[in-house]
Order: C-alpha cells, then sequence, then structure tokens
C-alpha cells in the first residue's frame, strides 16, 4: 500500500530520510505518525528510525544532540526543526516490567517492529510513502482494534505501562481492545504497580481529556487497572458515575478532569489524593480550592467574598465543572461581578503593615496581620474605600478597640 500524497510535516522530513540512505543505510518513519496518516489525524511527531547506529547518524548530520543514545536515539537539528533518528533495536528480559535489561542495535527493520506495543504502530513508512505492514497493522486500524504485537502477555511484561497505553487509546481513537489483548490486560494489571506514578500520570490524564474519554474509562474499569492507580482502588461505582458524562463535555484541560473526577468520587482528601500522583503544589492548591467551592456551590450561590477568596481561575473552573455535570453555570456573571471588585488581593491595599506600624508607633505582633485581614474584607465589601487616609482612620479605630 502507498500513500498517494504526503502531509507536510513528512516531506519536511525528507532531506533527513535522503542523507541516511545516501549514506548507505535504510531510514522509514515509524509509530504514531504513520498511523494518523492512514486514519487522516493531526501529525504530531515524525520519529524515523534506521539501520544506522547511532555514532554512524552523528557522523552523517553536523548538528545533533544525544537525547537517548543508550537507547539509540539522536536528536538531528535540520534547518528550524528537529527530528528522533533511532536505531532499530531489539530488547532483552525486562527484570523491571519497565525497562529492557539490555538494548541491541541491530539493522533489521523487522526485528525492529516486532517489539513495539500494537500493530497500528508497528508500521514503518518509505520517503516515498510505501506503506511496511508485518503484523496487519492496517488492517486493524481500519476495524478500530488494538491488537498487541505478538504475544500480549509478553508486551506487557516488557513494559507494563502498554496496558495504560491501550486504555488510553482507546479514548483517543474510538478503537476497541481486542479481546485477547484485553484478557492479557486483565491477567496482568497489577503489574502497573511496578510502573513510576509519574508514567501512569501522563496515560492516564491523555484518557480523561481525549475525545472518547467514557470508552477510555469503561476499559479502565472493565480491566481492573484502576485498581492499581494511586488512590482509585475501590472506586469503581465513583468511576462509572464519571460515565453519566456524556463524551460531548470534554475536559479541556488536565485541571478539569482532576476537579470533575474529585468531586464525582466524593474524595475528601484532596492534597493527599493528587499527592499520590505526584501533582505539583501549584495544581494541588488550585484543585482544592476549586473542589472545596464546587462543593459549596451545591448549596448556595457565590457571594462577594467567596468570590474575591477563590479568584478568576477558581471561579472559570468551578462553573466549568457544574456545566459538564450538567448543573445551572454562572460562569459569566460571577466573572463579571469579580472583575469588578475594588482589590483583587492583599497586595492591593492602598496601606501596608509597614505604614500602620508608622502611624501608630507600635511594634509588630500577632494584631498586624488581624488589622490588614479586617481593612482588607472591609475594602472588598465596599464598606471602606481603597484610599490611604481612609485606611488609616479605620485602623487606628480598630486598633483603639482591641
Amino acid at each position: 500500500m502507498k500513500m498517494k500524497q504526503l502531509p507536510e510535516e513528512f516531506l519536511k522530513a525528507t532531506p533527513i530520510m535522503e542523507a541516511i540512505e545516501a549514506a548507505g543505510f535504510e531510514a522509514y518513519f515509524v509509530g504514531g505518525s504513520v498511523r494518523d496518516i492512514i486514519l487522516n489525524h493531526h501529525i504530531h511527531d515524525v520519529d524515523i528510525a534506521t539501520s544506522a547506529f547511532p555514532e554512524e547518524i552523528k557522523q552523517i548530520f553536523p548538528r545533533t544532540v544525544d537525547v537517548g543514545i543508550e537507547h539509540g536515539t539522536v536528536l538531528v537539528l535540520h534547518g528550524d526543526e528537529e527530528y528522533e533518528i533511532t536505531t532499530f533495536r531489539t530488547e532483552s528480559t525486562y527484570q523491571d516490567y519497565r525497562r529492557p535489561d539490555e538494548v541491541t542495535f541491530v539493522r533489521s527493520l523487522s526485528e525492529d517492529l516486532k517489539r513495539r506495543d500494537f500493530t497500528m504502530n508497528a508500521l514503518a513508512m518509505t520517503k516515498e510513502g510505501e506503506l511496511i505492514d508485518l503484523f496487519s497493522g492496517i488492517e486493524a486500524i481500519h476495524q478500530k482494534q488494538i491488537i498487541a504485537v505478538g504475544n500480549a502477555s509478553e508486551r506487557f511484561h516488557e513494559d507494563a505501562l502498554r496496558m495504560m497505553r491501550g486504555l488510553r487509546f482507546t479514548s483517543q481513537l474510538d478503537f476497541d481492545i481486542e479481546e485477547q489483548t484485553k484478557q492479557a490486560i486483565m491477567e496482568h494489571h497489577a503489574l502497573l504497580e511496578k510502573i513510576s506514578v509519574e508514567r501512569i500520570y501522563i496515560e492516564f490524564i491523555k484518557l480523561l481529556t481525549a475525545e472518547y474519554r467514557n470508552k477510555g474509562l469503561v476499559s479502565f474499569v472493565e480491566t481492573g487497572c484502576f485498581n492499581y492507580c494511586p488512590g482509585l482502588k475501590g472506586q469503581q461505582e465513583g468511576l462509572e458515575k464519571l460515565l453519566t458524562i456524556p463524551n460531548e463535555a470534554i475536559f479541556e484541560t488536565d485541571t478539569i478532569a482532576w476537579i470533575t473526577l474529585i468531586y464525582m468520587l466524593h474524595i475528601n482528601e484532596v492534597t493527599s489524593f493528587l499527592r499520590q500522583w505526584k501533582c505539583s503544589n501549584k495544581l494541588i492548591h488550585h484543585v482544592d480550592k476549586s473542589v472545596t467551592q464546587l462543593i459549596r456551590r451545591d448549596t448556595e450561590e457565590w457571594d462577594i467574598l467567596s468570590l474575591y477568596e477563590s479568584g478568576e481561575e477558581v471561579i472559570s473552573d468551578v462553573e466549568i465543572v457544574r456545566e459538564l455535570i450538567g448543573l445551572s453555570s454562572q460562569k459569566d456573571e460571577a466573572l463579571n461581578i469579580y472583575k469588578e471588585l475594588p482589590i483583587k488581593s492583599i497586595r492591593e491595599l492602598a496601606v501596608s503593615g509597614k505604614d500602620i506600624l508608622n502611624v501608630l508607633e507600635e511594634s509588630p505582633g500577632p494584631w498586624l496581620g488581624q488589622l490588614l485581614g479586617h481593612l482588607e474584607k472591609s475594602v472588598v465589601l465596599a464598606q471602606l474605600p481603597n484610599e490611604k487616609e481612609a485606611l488609616l482612620i479605620e485602623g487606628k479605630k480598630w486598633k483603639e478597640s482591641h
């Protein structure tokens, strides 16, 4: 099978392929980008596999970076573009279910392709668009099937993350996992305990934010993989509640996905849960605030202080999630009120702690923070103008009464 018209991303990489072939080696486009051509999807990264060894690639091209040379990958810089060139390789046994004990560089394309995860990803293509399909990957794509290359159990023992990748692909591509491949995932899902949380996180978030999220979630639950993901053991009922949200209600960001998941699963210890997933402190803080306000919105409307304390991003995300789960949203109204607030943070107060200490001729103490909090609240509620003189007068009155 030959592709009649190659996307621009592949045409731009043609000089790289020509240079490798001119040096006497083979070079092919491989992996997901080839799959995506057949699916007529947007092309992200163009990967190239070659019979040339890493040192030979470095001799061909003047500008290279050793991004993963121990695994056979060299980054070639060509104009404004970057291309990962990886040597054909075979891999030995996997003692830790995630990294091969040994990588051996080979000159054979077939040896390289047979170590890949799924048949739809075990495709290669020449620079002329000729497809090389040794494992019926094109048929799998046309049948919308995710099928492990060779023996599924062996593939998942080599790298257990492949099980999560399979689930993620159902969510992204609207494909089904072939029965034998699914049975192997159900049999070996406990191997996910061997995989770093950071790697699982990437696949799980891609699953949640994909166009066919519910198909991925169904597979995630059916295979039992959820029991081996941080904080999700025993959460089948909660995960199934997520299925009540239609696919059309897409989780457009990681934060929206986490807020919705935590809210639907009734997870109380938000910070603890997200720390298990190795989330950043910034994301944890934002999601925690958002979930708190989302729960509050179940019974109350926004008020001035809750809007002020939340901030624009939290307000927006809370109302987006409410809309996603089928509740009324006050996003525009709430944001308009927030934008009209006299200050957005205590840093915008017209007086500082130093100003107050100078005027009152007092020493610092806990009282100062309390006073600033009083002034902040008074300004937010429009009980005082945000003017230095007015705030200092109120500060004196407050200090005299406390």
